[in-house]
């Protein structure tokens, strides 16, 4: 009855920045496995072990999410990641911005909880900057502003074929060669 959900975004590019996430991922995986009731303390603990295992310079954004569907509560830690969407039914949009800096810079390290009621019809989405920092020929960014035009006219879809049209909608706006990762996480409540 619940669901975690994790995305994140590491500095740099190439093989460098993939170990770093393999790395980020592997500490994030252990952590979970034994503190699942306390995500603030899983994600110091995270922080400590990557910065003991990070070069210095290196670091990454990271959303946290917990959704219990008994009770409908998102629980949710943004680690200087972009803000999540959390598109209500009514068309009304809440971001959740940072409640806490970027993982691996700092060895004291602290975020806050935030929390959200996840209501029928409502759409929540977790991003990378592959998305709204895709640009077209003119040098124009997607945005978040066409993503969210984008979430709002594929709501009805499935979370799976709504990410493929968000993604669609990228690719037609900027077709040359993508400069960074697309990464997307879309949840529907029931």
């Amino acid at each position: 009855k619940r669901l975690g959900m994790v995305i994140g975004d590491v500095v740099g590019k190439g093989i460098a920045a993939a170990l770093l996430m393999a790395n980020l991922q592997a500490i994030l995986r252990s952590q979970c496995a034994i503190a699942l009731d306390r995500p603030q303390d899983v994600l110091r603990a995270v922080n400590r072990l990557f910065c003991e295992s990070t070069l210095e310079g290196g670091f990454a954004t990271l959303f946290f999410a917990e959704y219990d569907e008994t009770t409908r509560r998102l629980r949710y830690v943004n680690c200087g990641h972009l803000c999540a969407l959390l598109l209500r039914a009514d068309d009304e949009v809440e971001r959740l911005d940072a409640t806490g800096t970027v993982l691996g810079l700092f060895e004291k390290w602290d975020c806050e909880m935030g929390e959200r009621t996840i209501a029928s019809g409502d759409v929540f989405a977790l991003y990378t900057d592959g998305i709204t920092e895709s640009f077209d020929a003119n040098d124009e960014e997607f945005g978040e502003e066409r993503l969210l035009t984008a979430l709002r006219k594929n709501r009805d879809l499935s979370p799976c074929d709504a990410i493929n049209a968000v993604v669609a909608e990228v690719g037609r706006f900027s077709p040359s060669e993508q400069r960074d990762d697309i990464t997307m996480i879309v949840a529907k409540g029931r």
